[in-house]
């Protein structure tokens, strides 16, 4: 079996050479009619166009990308051809959460928005948007949902956007891209959505740049309709509309679902889906690096940011935005806040032992004094400490 990769999906090259016969590694952006043409299956992200222009005439029986979106697959064809698909539903939507959660610690901080006096919107209720409203509303805040395919199938708690246009302080996208139909996606922030916000809100996409209509966000900026805006996912990416880059409060270039724990949840859920398809038994394990030791702040709001601020990869891009594909293809580690309440962190063996013993001690008198089984949540080795930094969650 012949499998072609894209060659910036992370963690996967043993796995899948445990699998195919021949793997073939790629730019997502430059597969061609000849290298698909003998190919058995695709695993891809969403530079790579999957339509008949690529896929006709060839071999191909399944593809699966390694996102939660899936626009960029000319599902349609696949149908016709049968090409079987699958994404990678919710893969990354504890990094997304991460993401906005840093952004509202930073509104608070930066712009002087009192979170449990603001109301926040959220478009599209699924994976993600479950997650962003959980998080909200353990912050304080009260929180409005539009998702009407949902609403349509007889689900409640549901608004109409224009509600979300009149009583919402930060509004935010998590729908996914449909260019046609009663759920059309495209351009649903255009200029006539921006005329009908009341609260001059504050704007994020983290969804698909299609979905706001670059020109009326930049004018509804210009014109203050809205108070500012947090842009991960662009339109023409990643040739972005430099203007609006630099009048963002913060741009970064399409990574808010891009920790190390996102990636390697969409690899192990393609090459789970992979494998399904081809009757394949595999024993593959996916697990990303470790994060060396740092000291965190004892302030819960500061260890968050420490933990992640998407500052870093906003100033990175409006630096460079002619680097846009090389900071996404490129993206340091980062690790979301699961990994960090069960962390493992480097220190000297002198330290650990004196941690030891000082567990050890509180260990015994606790039990001497009130009788009571303690269960102290660390660990130590010689020269590892698990400890548990709990953050901003009640």
């Amino acid at each position: 079996m012949k499998i072609i990769v894209d060659n910036k999906i992370p963690y996967i090259h043993e796995a899948v050479e445990q699998i195919a016969d021949e793997v073939v590694y790629l730019p997502g952006s430059g597969f061609t009619v000849g290298d698909v043409r003998d190919a058995d299956a695709l695993v891809i992200r969403t530079r790579t166009r999957c339509n008949r222009e690529l896929l006709e005439g060839s071999k191909v029986k399944f593809i699966a990308t390694a996102t939660i979106g899936f626009d960029h697959i000319d599902v349609d064809y696949c149908d016709e051809a049968g090409i079987v698909w699958k994404n990678c539903p919710g893969c990354n939507a504890g990094s997304v959460e991460q993401y906005l959660h840093s952004v509202l610690l930073l509104l608070k901080r930066r712009k002087g928005v009192r979170l449990e006096e603001s109301c926040l919107g959220i478009v599209g209720v699924g994976h993600v948007g479950s997650r962003i409203q959980r998080m909200a509303e353990a912050l304080g805040m009260r929180v409005l949902l539009n998702d009407p395919p949902r609403a349509d199938r007889g689900e409640t708690g549901f608004v109409d956007l224009s509600v979300l246009a009149r009583e919402c302080d930060i509004i935010t996208f998590h729908t996914p891209l449909n260019r046609n139909g009663k759920y059309k996606t495209f351009h649903l922030a255009d200029a006539d959505f921006f005329v009908g916000l009341q609260r001059k809100p504050f704007i994020v996409n983290t969804s698909r740049g299609e979905v706001m209509e670059t020109l009326a966000l930049l004018d509804a900026l210009k014109t203050g309709r809205i108070r500012d805006a947090v842009i991960d996912t662009w339109e023409n990416e990643p040739d972005i509309h430099p203007d609006l880059l630099q009048k963002v409060f913060l741009g970064t270039p399409h990574i808010a679902g891009y920790s190390a724990d996102g990636k390697s949840n969409a690899t192990r859920m393609a090459l789970e889906e992979l494998c399904n398809f081809f009757h394949i038994q595999a024993d593959f394990k996916i697990v990303p690096p470790a994060l060396p030791y740092m000291d965190y702040s004892s302030d819960p709001e500061e260890a968050f940011l420490q933990v992640y601020d998407p500052t870093r990869d906003s100033d990175a891009l409006k630096r460079h935005p002619e680097e846009f594909e090389h900071l996404r293809g490129n993206y340091p580690l980062r690790r979301e806040i699961s990994f960090y309440r069960r962390g493992t962190f480097q220190c000297t063996p002198t330290v650990a032992r004196t941690f030891s013993l000082l567990l050890l001690f509180a260990s015994l008198l606790l039990q001497s004094v009130r009788n009571l089984q303690c269960c102290i949540p660390m660990r130590v080795r010689s020269n590892t400490i698990r400890r548990e930094l709990v953050v901003m969650y009640p």
